[in-house]
């Protein structure tokens, strides 16, 4: 009973969003105006966290830039909603309008070469809207990671949904055996990492200043593009303008096998702060990035031989 609902629910949603996906720009946009108003002035969408995430990562500016910034935020936040909704059913030619990428010419001959490619991205800009990536390079395969819902009719939808222009969906926790697999297959991959996110307690391996915060950071990427030997690439995302992004491709480092530990994390995350600072307002503030303390992992937690530990005698936190 229970998997009939979800497949009805799966149902509707799917229709629902295909039918919306077919509405033209003008429309969408005009239907994300009328959406800021009820998420920025009635509801008030997560604006403790936002004017916190803005307050503490900009402490030179004045509230009046503070506040300009939150409300470009929110106009920006409901366009990337309607954006990603477009992205069931806009053709190529539109996506390639709107979302285009420099320094491809770098990645094709590396591609050509036989080497792979890992990408760290952000929560910047329209991040879905890079699985168009496929359109532009005619050398190997483009991947991108991610978490597979629970629900497994709602996770085809949105594996779907990403999958359309052709980049390939790889689940997170098969990510380094596939990578292993494709690269065996003489496959050179360019791979996907979105990297700043907070990770769960028992993930937390370093530390490191970002927007003037410690901070705690996932570091799952930095193992795989050095196991595999990837090349660094930095994708710094800009909105050109409503509608239009681009992806530049910077390759930080050709050779990662031998980079320190960390390394190459952070030299993503001072890639990261220079492109929020740029363009702050299409950065996911929404997000409770800094929840996590050093203080309360080091009350709770421990490492032991490179693991994260809970300590005797202390409950588990999340």
């Amino acid at each position: 009973m229970k998997k009939a609902l979800l497949y009805m629910a799966y149902t509707v949603a799917y229709g629902f969003w295909w039918f919306v996906s077919l509405l033209p720009f003008s429309v969408l946009y005009a239907l994300s105006d009328v959406l800021y108003l009820l998420i920025s002035r009635v509801i008030r969408y997560r604006h403790r966290v936002i004017w916190h995430n803005l307050t503490t990562s900009f402490p030179e500016k004045t509230e009046a830039q503070l506040r300009e910034i939150e409300r470009k935020f929110y106009h920006w936040f409901c366009d990337y909603i309607v954006e990603t909704v477009k992205l069931m059913t806009i053709s190529k030619q539109q996506i390639m309008k709107r979302m285009t990428f420099t320094g491809t010419e770098k990645i094709e001959q590396l591609l050509a070469e036989g080497r792979s490619i890992g990408v760290y991205l952000g929560h910047l800009g329209n991040w879905e809207w890079i699985t168009s990536l496929p359109y532009w390079l005619t050398n190997g395969l483009c991947c991108q990671l991610y978490h597979p819902l629970e629900n497994e009719y709602f996770d085809r939808l949105f594996k779907y949904v990403r999958e359309r222009q052709g980049a390939y969906c790889i689940p997170m926790q098969e990510s380094l055996r596939k990578i292993i697999a494709l690269g065996k297959a003489g496959k050179p991959v360019i791979v996907g990492y979105i990297s700043d996110q907070t990770p769960f307690w028992w993930n937390i391996h370093h530390w490191l200043e970002f927007l003037h915060h410690d901070t705690p950071v996932l570091t799952g990427a930095e193992r795989i593009i050095r196991h595999t030997n990837q090349v660094f690439v930095y994708g710094d995302v800009k909105r050109i303008k409503r509608g239009h992004y681009n992806c530049e491709f910077k390759v930080i480092r050709e050779n990662t096998k031998h980079a320190k530990p960390f390394e190459i994390t952070e030299e993503y995350f001072r890639e990261m702060e220079q492109s929020i600072r740029r363009q702050p307002e299409i950065y996911l503030w929404s997000h409770n990035r800094w929840k996590r303390t050093r203080a309360i992992f080091n009350d709770h937690f421990e490492y032991i031989d490179g693991k994260v530990h809970l300590q005797k005698g202390k409950d588990m936190i999340w």
